[in-house]
């Protein structure tokens, strides 16, 4: 009788902390108070936990952890790239970490996304040229995986990181960020990998754009960014 109590709570509290998620509509505008690592956001906006050709990357971050929020104005540009995505690259699937919480502040283990101008992206895989998505179901666990210095899987170096497919990403959304006020104000990856993304056809434009790739971090904050991209937004 103890154990069935103790798990009809956690199933009672796993629903209660979950109906924000599920119940919450975009409305409005949103408003930036204070910065991504000392900040808030009102009237943020829940991204979709999927489309035609994106997810979220957890249903315990969406859900539960509620960390699926925005800027109104980096909504319209997220979804705006992945519409254009769908006619430039078909049957390409993306992936969305770690944004905001609905109302902002600290969320562990990151220092910033606290004011909503903050997204992590997954970085797309490949294998044989073609991409593979199998690593990118596995929830929380895809911020742990392992990449050397070319973009290799240390578990499987058959599977790499498709950079072209990245640097394209990133090109795209800083184009429709510019269209509704905002710009990308820096991207975050680890700096080993920079050489590999600008060699792409898409990276050596990203480079002439002049988006701004922090050049230095800590070594154990650099490690932790070679299995997603994180982008910070800035209003222009």
């Amino acid at each position: 009788m103890k154990k069935k109590t103790i798990l009809t709570i956690i199933l009672l509290s796993l629903v209660l902390t979950s109906l924000p998620q599920i119940f919450y509509t975009n409305n409005g505008e949103s408003k930036i108070i204070g910065k991504v690592n000392n900040g808030k956001i009102h009237n943020a906006y829940k991204l979709p936990r999927k489309g035609k050709n994106f997810k979220y990357y957890s249903y315990f971050s969406y859900y539960i952890l509620g960390r699926c929020y925005i800027h109104s104005l980096i909504y319209k540009s997220i979804i705006e790239t992945y519409s254009i995505l769908e006619k430039e690259n078909p049957d390409y699937s993306y992936r969305i970490m770690d944004c905001t919480k609905r109302k902002g502040g600290r969320q562990f283990p990151h220092k910033t996304h606290q004011n909503g101008t903050s997204v992590d992206f997954m970085t797309p895989l490949i294998k044989n040229g073609k991409q593979i998505t199998i690593y990118d179901k596995i929830g929380s666990l895809r911020y742990l995986m392992k990449f050397n210095h070319n973009g290799e899987s240390r578990i499987n170096k058959n599977v790499k990181i498709d950079f072209e497919a990245m640097a394209q990403h990133i090109l795209i959304l800083d184009k429709t960020a510019q269209k509704n006020g905002f710009r990308i104000r820096k991207v975050i990856l680890e700096t080993n990998l920079k050489d590999e993304l600008f060699k792409t056809k898409y990276g050596n434009e990203l480079n002439k754009r002049k988006i701004y790739f922090v050049k230095s971090l800590p070594k154990k904050i650099d490690e932790l960014h070679d299995d997603h991209y994180h982008i910070d937004f800035a209003e222009i």
